[in-house]
């Protein structure tokens, strides 16, 4: 056994709230077995070996009566998640049974759990680091294959691996310019300048691309919200009800029926999209309502991650299409789909036509912007809309997440930010032969950014603002 650090016993309800068929009821720390073995009918729990399940009945002591049969699992520690000794109760899940389960072990000496206080102990008992405990959050709120990878490659350790391999290679010569201080006055090297700066080259690489794939992350973790845009009547509902294989918004003739914004989400090849129909731009609304939608439009297309213009491809020629996404996406850097509707409207010579002079002039101030044809009232084009959408939000980064390393978490990229910038500075400082003591408080800065991510270097502001994010029970 190891010795925690805490000597009070936490509770919780670690499934959601609410009735369901089973209810999880979890305590952790040194008096988890013994307060359960109080109301347990297995008398016998108090010696049961580690990782067993044990079937009885949960009794109030107090007044004999039996609350629930139930299942209880018994984790001992070192080898518990929390590495504490750990029960979890499985009972029904009626609110009235939870609420009496867990009211009978608070009386019994146990306390309730605070926010993510389940993993946190977790992290200072040395069970995870802060990477890895900021990854059971990401896992449990993870809505797609994608993330659902990328969070279980961080639990597993793959990033916080590659922070420390970083922060070891660094950590040497940091030894050696702080020895250097220490003999200052003997004007010795002990850290070859020539080597830190090989060192240098390679670690700024690899920290510059944690911070590229973090685009690519946080599109992965929190999804691309996608604005559907273009004039009246193009078939902007015709098209989200496609994408989202449901009649989610009114479909009609009438040009302006859509007012304000429909949204919903839709999950395509492990991504995670929020399409959001607007009000049709034109500029000469036909009420005050509309005008007001059609402002709204122009709001939303600044907040977006991508931009889908829609386009009636029997009403608009390629140089309407171009001004009009030119007009719209001015001053924003905006991933781009033209797409033209109503193929089935238009013969092939028209569609081929089309494309020819769209692709043979630029756009906008992008370097291009992709053209997709198709017909959303017959469900005609949608893969070939898709396998655009995938494009242009992952290009083929995403090819290899199972092994890649991809940054999701604001709070680590942030910390890749200071560490790159310090960095920087001690390269700068090599390039013009700055003092050791310079180039040693650099490295220093640099060092404690890295070790901020994987919690070697950490403060109780940080790690309380990271736990009460976390659900009770967690």
């Amino acid at each position: 056994m190891v010795q925690t650090i805490f000597s009070d016993t936490i509770v919780a309800l670690s499934t959601p709230p609410g009735a369901g068929a089973l209810a999880v009821i979890r305590l952790s720390g040194p008096a988890a077995i013994s307060i359960t073995a109080s109301v347990f009918s297995r008398k016998s729990l108090a010696e049961a070996g580690g990782h067993t399940l044990h079937y009885g009945t949960i009794r109030d002591p107090a007044s004999s009566d039996i609350l629930d049969e139930v299942v209880v699992a018994l984790y001992r520690n070192p080898r518990s998640f929390t590495r504490e000794d750990v029960v979890e109760i499985s009972c029904h899940g009626s609110d009235y049974v939870v609420r009496q389960v867990l009211a009978l072990m608070l009386r019994q000496g146990a306390r309730l759990a605070e926010a993510g206080e389940f993993t946190k102990r977790a992290f200072l008992n040395g069970a995870l680091d802060l990477a890895q405990a900021e990854a059971v959050a990401d896992l449990i709120a993870s809505d797609s294959a994608l993330s659902h990878r990328v969070a279980l490659n961080q639990l597993r350790g793959g990033f916080s691996q590659e922070l420390r391999d970083l922060r070891a290679r660094l950590i040497k010569f940091a030894a050696l310019l702080e020895l250097e201080l220490d003999f200052g006055e003997e004007d010795v090297e002990f850290a070859d300048r020539t080597g830190l700066a090989r060192l240098l080259a390679e670690v700024r690489g690899v920290v510059a691309g944690l911070l590229r794939s973090f685009e690519l992350g946080n599109v992965i973790k929190n999804g691309i919200t996608a604005v559907i845009a273009g004039r009246p009547n193009a078939g902007k509902s015709t098209l989200l009800n496609a994408l989202l294989r449901e009649e989610r918004a009114i479909v009609s003739a009438i040009p302006g029926t859509t007012r304000d914004f429909i949204e919903d989400e839709v999950s395509i090849d492990g991504l995670r999209f929020r399409f959001v129909d607007t009000a049709g731009l034109r500029d000469n609304p036909a009420d005050e309502v509309e005008a007001i939608g059609v402002k709204r439009t122009r709001q939303r297309v600044r907040q977006a991650a991508l931009l889908l213009y829609l386009f009636d491809l029997t009403e608009m020629t390629p140089a309407d299409v171009q001004a009009e996404i030119q007009e719209l996406t001015t001053g924003l850097e905006l991933p781009v789909l033209a797409v033209g509707n109503k193929t089935d409207l238009a013969s092939p010579e028209i569609q081929n036509a089309f494309a020819a002079e769209f692709n043979a002039t630029i756009p906008t101030s992008q370097a291009t912007v992709p053209l997709v044809l198709l017909a959303a009232g017959r469900n005609q084009g949608l893969e070939d809309l898709q396998s655009a959408l995938l494009t242009q939000v992952r290009g083929s980064a995403l090819e290899n997440t199972a092994s890649a390393t991809i940054v999701t978490n604001v709070r680590h990229a942030r910390a890749l930010e200071t560490a790159a910038l310090h960095l920087a500075a001690v390269q700068a400082g090599l390039d013009t032969g700055r003092g050791t003591e310079l180039l040693a408080a650099d490295l220093r800065h640099a060092l404690a950014a890295l070790g901020e991510i994987t919690g070697d270097i950490s403060s109780e502001d940080l790690l309380t603002s990271i736990f009460t994010e976390f659900c009770i029970g967690k």
